[in-house]
C-alpha cells in the first residue's frame, strides 16, 4: 500500500514493496525536491509528528530521515522553530540520478501508453515540445 501526502511543494509518496527503506525513500524525495526546484532554501518542512500521521508510519522513521539530512547539511533545524532547507544543495552520484531519471521515465512511458500514444508519437512530442 503506497502513502502519499503533499506537504508545502513537494508530495511524499512511499512504497514499502520498493525495497528502499522508508527513511531512505523520504530523503530521496526530499533531495528531489530540491533539485528540482519545488522545494527551497528556507523552506520550512513539516514538523515529524504532522509527517508521521499524515504518513502513518513512525516518527522515528522520519526523524531518521530528517536527521541525515541535517547530518550532511541539507536542512538545519532551529529548536522551537522548525526544520528548514539550507543552502546545501545535494549532490546526486550518478547511479542514484540514473536511478531517479529511470523511474521518471517509466513512469512517463507508463502514462503515455495509458493515453494510446505509441513510442513513435511520444518521440516527435517530445521533439516538437516547446523549451522554456
Amino acid at each position: 500500500m503506497n502513502s502519499t501526502i503533499v506537504q508545502s511543494d513537494i508530495n511524499f509518496s512511499l512504497d514499502p514493496a520498493n525495497g528502499a527503506p522508508i527513511y531512505r525513500q523520504i530523503i530521496q524525495q526530499i533531495e528531489y525536491g530540491i533539485l528540482s526546484g519545488r522545494m527551497k532554501s528556507g523552506d520550512r518542512l513539516p514538523t515529524i509528528r504532522s509527517l508521521a500521521v499524515n504518513l502513518k508510519i513512525n516518527p522515528n522513521t522520519i526523524a531518521k530521515a530528517y536527521n541525515e539530512l541535517e547530518i550532511k547539511g541539507i536542512l538545519a533545524t532551529q529548536v522551537g522553530s522548525g526544520t528548514y532547507i539550507s543552502d546545501k544543495k545535494p549532490g546526486l552520484e550518478e547511479d542514484a540520478r540514473l536511478q531517479k531519471v529511470g523511474e521518471v521515465l517509466r513512469r512517463f512511458i507508463q502514462e503515455m501508453k495509458d493515453l494510446g500514444v505509441d513510442t513513435d508519437e511520444l518521440i516527435a512530442l517530445i521533439k516538437s515540445f516547446p523549451q522554456r
